[in-house]
């Protein structure tokens, strides 16, 4: 296999377990992400991923994740847990994301209406360090297992894009090769059944790797 030109960025999210962290790390994963959003299945308290962090492995960054949390459990999670990128997901506007003095993604809803325009985005959230074009609809939280048309992503973005949404081992090689984004972002994907969410299952995980390095070469 040929050495890729450009690296895909790959994140695991909704980690739940500190194993789990730590084979992501050996793995070559560029990013792990812990989930406070109410909603999600996947919320783990600001202790929990404080712990989990110690088995992040050198270089692998700790992004928290957050949906319409209010600013002082936003404050709680960055003193405990100490990530180095937050993600927003819900209807926050651009001066509650900066608010926090480190580096955001904005999630974008993908699952109904027309594509986003780039240049609304760009104007709306002007600080922001890249865009996560998920699956779910409007109002929605993500992590929700399906993936959105990858031919609605939106052209002329200057910002780095993240694709998100019912990624598996069996679709990222396609979804890779369809938008050619900054990073990839997987949730469900890796886990070991619908049953047990934030249980991650450690050959989808080593699999879903391979097939997007696979991509990056192709």
């Amino acid at each position: 296999m040929s050495s890729p030109l450009f690296r895909t960025r790959i994140k695991f999210c909704g980690m739940t377990r500190p194993g789990d962290v730590r084979l992501a790390g050996e793995l070559g994963v560029d990013a792990v992400g812990f989930v406070f959003a109410a909603v999600s299945r996947r919320r783990v308290e600001p202790a929990q991923a404080a712990a989990m962090r110690e088995a992040l492995a050198p270089m692998v960054d700790a992004v928290a994740l957050f949906m319409d949390n209010d600013a002082d459990e936003v404050r709680d999670v960055v003193a405990a847990v100490r990530p180095s990128l937050l993600q927003f997901h819900g209807s926050e506007d651009e001066a509650f994301c900066r608010a926090f003095g480190l580096p955001y993604l904005k999630a974008v809803a993908m699952g109904g209406g027309e594509a986003p325009d780039p240049l609304a985005l760009h104007a709306r959230y002007p600080t922001a360090a890249g865009f996560l074009l998920d699956a779910h609809a409007p109002g929605e939280g993500g992590g929700g297992g399906r993936p959105f048309d990858w031919a609605r992503v939106p052209r002329g973005m200057t910002k780095p894009i993240l694709v998100a949404g019912g990624l598996t081992p069996d679709n990222v090689h396609a979804a890779v090769l369809a938008t050619r984004p900054w990073g990839v972002d997987v949730a469900s994907g890796v886990e070991a059944d619908g049953e047990s969410p934030g249980i991650k299952d450690g050959a989808r995980m080593r699999r879903f790797v391979e097939e997007v390095r696979r991509a990056d070469c192709d």
